[in-house]
């Protein structure tokens, strides 16, 4: 078995020292990239996905997100709950009725990104 060490590696790679040295010095910070990784496993979850798909077209009471998704009241209310603490989503009351829309656009591209990211290598039906 052939173990390279980092000394090796410099020196065999077709990297040089001052690429290392630039990707060490741009490197995003610990704690961004753990809010990062943390953000990605909210998105992870396909029923939170749904909801804010559905929340593309604009603002949605929980009942038609329900209804449209057929999934429980209960189950979207929890999922929003978890979307709003993360930002994702805000809301506004009506009267006793709750609208839901993406909090801002930066959601909305992000989830329209990863569709054509997927859209573009893969083909569905």
């Amino acid at each position: 078995m052939l173990i390279i060490s980092e000394k090796n590696c410099y020196r065999n790679c077709c990297t040089s020292q001052e690429r290392i040295i630039q990707i060490k010095k741009e490197m995003v910070k610990d704690e961004i990239l753990y809010d990062v990784a943390d953000f990605f496993k909210i998105l992870g979850e396909s029923t939170r996905l749904k909801i804010l798909y559905a929340l593309l077209r604009g603002e949605v009471c929980v009942g038609e997100i329900s209804e449209a998704l057929s999934i429980s009241q209960s189950s979207v209310s929890h999922q929003l709950r978890i979307l709003r603490q993360n930002d994702l989503v805000k809301f506004r009351k009506q009267g006793k009725i709750v609208f839901y829309s993406l909090d801002d656009e930066h959601v909305e591209n992000l989830l329209e990104q990863s569709k054509e990211h997927l859209l573009h290598k893969k083909i569905y039906e």
